[in-house]
């Protein structure tokens, strides 16, 4: 059996790479990753991560996630089960004590939750949009060493 965390990981990669409408699409898509759950439960975990529904440019309504209403949806989205197979990760670059991380469209906020609970000491926190990560960087601390610690977190930052 998968478990909780699991299932709302792959339930946000859901509602980042599809337009889902209902909740019965949405059991549908979560089946096909393997997650079979009730209607309640999945409720549940929208309420968690706060899903609103929001229209495209056709007038449709479909789900999004906070601070999503408008979001890049992706041509050709993968599977939930592959997307979760990289960190998402696309760039990062500095200026002062701030950086700046690119990522996938979707993955920010996930790796920024990542980087927070991490605990690494030349970061203070970071703020995150669909795309884009800024982490307030301690003063003094060394561009090397805070990527050498975020290389925990992110495998695929260079």
């Amino acid at each position: 059996m998968k478990s909780k965390n699991d299932r709302l990981n792959t339930l946000r990669m859901l509602i980042s790479s599809k337009e889902l409408s209902c909740q019965d699409d949405v059991l549908k898509a979560l089946e096909k990753e393997g997650h079979k759950v009730t209607q309640a439960t999945l409720s549940r975990d929208m309420k968690q991560l706060k899903v609103a529904k929001a229209t495209n440019l056709g007038g449709k309504y479909f789900y999004v996630l906070p601070n999503e209403t408008m979001y890049k949806r992706v041509s050709s989205p993968k599977r939930a089960s592959e997307m979760m197979l990289t960190s998402g990760f696309l760039s990062i670059n500095f200026s002062a004590n701030i950086g700046v991380i690119k990522t996938r469209p979707g993955y920010a906020s996930s790796l920024a939750y990542n980087i927070d609970s991490s605990g690494l000491q030349p970061i203070i926190g970071t703020i995150a949009g669909d795309d884009t990560i800024f982490i307030v960087i301690r003063e003094g601390a060394d561009y090397d060493e805070v990527i050498s610690q975020l290389k925990d977190v992110i495998p695929d930052i260079k």
